[in-house]
């Protein structure tokens, strides 16, 4: 399956997503790996990961890039050769990539039941009151993407969900919110954009300048 949809989220940030239907061959015979990546690759237990690291590498090869333009940091946060902002997450069927001129993280979720089960553990519940069950799970997963794209811009030890990362109160339909982290005595605050797409929620994170 080719590029399945992008998203414009700013001026100089774009979101690109790739719909894996293909199995894992397919995939590895369509893309260069170099061999850290080709390490990575034989280590995965799981062919959905497998398929969702290849499909990341499909997308790259897509906007012009190869996987010797992306490199890792000791904190394993991605780097281009071009000195863009890169983020990446996939899930189940979907493999994402961000590319910007800002600092950004995003995250991408599958909607299903075990988020809003667990909900109580990372967010305050006040937040889905008076809310169908579907717009409880919409609402905790954007929440709990805007946490996962927090942390990645982040990359610090001891950042807790629950503990650190605040959501202001928003209204699903809003498509953004705001955001803070209080964390070694600082409080640092967050532009957050998010989006349905299928069945899955799609969150960015923007440090506020």
């Amino acid at each position: 399956m080719p590029l399945y949809k992008i998203i414009h989220i700013n001026e100089t940030t774009t979101a690109y997503f790739w719909h894996i239907t293909e199995d894992v061959t397919s995939l590895f015979r369509a893309v260069s790996l170099k061999d850290t990546s080709l390490f990575r690759l034989e280590g995965m237990k799981s062919e959905e990961h497998q398929r969702g690291f290849l499909a990341v590498r499909m997308l790259l090869q897509h906007l012009g890039y190869t996987d010797y333009d992306l490199t890792y940091d000791e904190a394993g946060k991605p780097h281009l050769s071009d000195r863009k902002h890169i983020s990446i997450s996939h899930s189940h069927e979907f493999s994402c990539i961000c590319i910007s001129n800002e600092l950004m993280g995003i995250d991408l979720e599958k909607l299903k039941d075990k988020t809003l089960r667990i909900a109580p553990r990372f967010m305050e519940i006040k937040h889905l009151e008076n809310l169908s069950v579907l717009e409880q799970m919409e609402k905790a997963t954007v929440v709990w993407g805007i946490k996962e794209s927090i942390f990645k811009i982040k990359n610090e030890k001891g950042i807790s969900f629950p503990e650190h990362i605040f959501e202001d109160e928003f209204c699903f339909s809003d498509e953004k919110c705001a955001a803070e982290l209080h964390f070694n005595n600082t409080i640092e605050k967050f532009k957050i954009h998010f989006y349905k797409v299928e069945d899955y929620i799609f969150v960015c994170a923007f440090p506020n300048k």
